[in-house]
């Protein structure tokens, strides 16, 4: 029953979101990202899992990139094996899930490398990738959270720092 009510709460509030968030689950995603960035000194990533129903997205839960692989921050950066995508498919099966996007930490700002450009997590057109400045840390305001879509070919639109309000909803 209560999600029914915050299904209807956050339909009726934030309709026009194509994103969205509980800021529980938000606030557990960032302080994950923190904990294996290791004080800043790395980056660190998570498949973000949840459900969609026309054209909206809703983040539910996450997966961290090395919990899948062991090895994939040991650079610095994220250098996921493809191979662990078979146990990722296999979570969402389980969950009755599906990834609606990926996210990442920059040392600096939300902006894309020529290495995220090139190489998508996720590379089917649509797939949707964010990007948060200063390794996550706090406070994260959506303005700044770097909000990426697939186009296939190594394509990618940007959304806008003044559309991502609208964009992506954290709350309910």
């Amino acid at each position: 029953m209560n999600f029914s009510i915050a299904a209807i709460i956050r339909r009726r509030f934030a309709p026009q979101h194509e994103l969205s968030c509980s800021w529980w689950t938000w606030w557990r995603l960032c302080r994950a990202l923190r904990q294996r960035g290791r004080g800043a000194s790395r980056e660190s990533g998570a498949f973000l899992l949840g459900r969609q129903e026309g054209g909206r997205r809703r983040i539910v839960d996450f997966v961290l990139y090395d919990d899948l692989d062991p090895h994939c921050l040991d650079t610095g950066i994220v250098r996921f094996d493809g191979r662990y995508f078979g146990a990722l498919w296999a979570m969402c099966k389980e969950r009755a899930l599906s990834v609606v996007a990926d996210i990442h930490v920059h040392p600096a700002g939300a902006g894309q490398s020529e290495s995220d450009r090139d190489h998508p997590m996720i590379s089917r057109a649509g797939h949707l990738a964010l990007i948060l400045p200063n390794f996550a840390a706090p406070p994260q305001p959506r303005a700044s959270i770097g909000i990426y879509r697939y186009l296939g070919g190594k394509r990618w639109a940007a959304v806008g720092r003044d559309d991502r309000t609208a964009f992506f909803h954290i709350g309910f």
